[in-house]
């Protein structure tokens, strides 16, 4: 189903309103809060600097992605959030693959979905990815969005889920041909579009593979395209 212009920039407007949810406290999160978590509970929106895109480019190219943050408002709204989510589906990948993807796994009874391609190369085939608007984007400043490419098949990565270079080879490639062609970017320059893949350890949904693509001052009409 395509996304409208309207609904794009609806949802480019959420990062930082105030929380909808009833939020909780820390000791009720559902998952482990870390020392950057606990800090930005601490704090209100007001207080929150915003990440710059030459920030964001900086902490990408020095590998520092434990650095990314959130505002404070949607650190509260995804705690709570998530235990809405776990509740309701068992887990956030289960409401993923159910309401955000709709994939189905062959075996659901495994922990780690797997599923039926049409292609074993990743993004050889349009059926096989899914480019999504990241429900719960990191705190960026105004103008950047952020999308999830989600797929059904792997990427080669090492034993703590970093990108090998074949991998970095392939992601950059559909990158390069997707994002950074339509909008004109230098790759070598990466002013308009960055990307990046957690390791494991800073995965919140490390079940499912995905990737993260940071656009910068993208027009609408190309965002409702991508995420069509």
């Amino acid at each position: 189903m395509a996304i409208n212009d309207q609904e794009i920039s609806s949802t480019l407007s959420l990062a930082h309103e105030s929380p909808t949810l009833n939020e909780k406290s820390p000791s009720d999160s559902p998952f482990p809060l870390t020392a950057i978590d606990l800090q930005l509970l601490a704090q209100s929106d007001s207080e929150f600097t915003p990440h710059s895109w030459s920030e964001l480019r900086q902490i990408i190219a020095e590998d520092r992605l434990a650095d990314l943050k959130r505002w404070p408002s949607a650190v509260r709204r995804y705690i709570a959030w998530s235990t809405d989510i776990k509740r309701k589906y068992e887990s956030v990948p289960a409401y993923i693959l159910a309401e955000r993807l709709r994939w189905k796994s062959i075996d659901p009874s495994e922990p780690s979905p797997r599923f039926e391609v049409r292609n074993p190369v990743p993004f050889s085939d349009q059926a096989d990815y899914k480019l999504l608007q990241n429900d719960w984007p990191y705190g960026n400043a105004e103008g950047i969005s952020h999308i999830i490419v989600w797929l059904k098949t792997p990427l080669d990565v090492d034993a703590e889920g970093v990108l090998t270079q074949r991998g970095r080879d392939i992601v950059d490639r559909f990158v390069e041909k997707t994002f950074r062609e339509p909008l004109g970017d230098n790759s070598r320059e990466n002013n308009k579009v960055l990307w990046f893949k957690n390791s494991r350890s800073l995965q919140s949904v490390s079940a499912l593979e995905h990737v993260h693509v940071l656009i910068r001052d993208a027009p609408i009409e190309l965002l409702s395209k991508w995420m069509s």
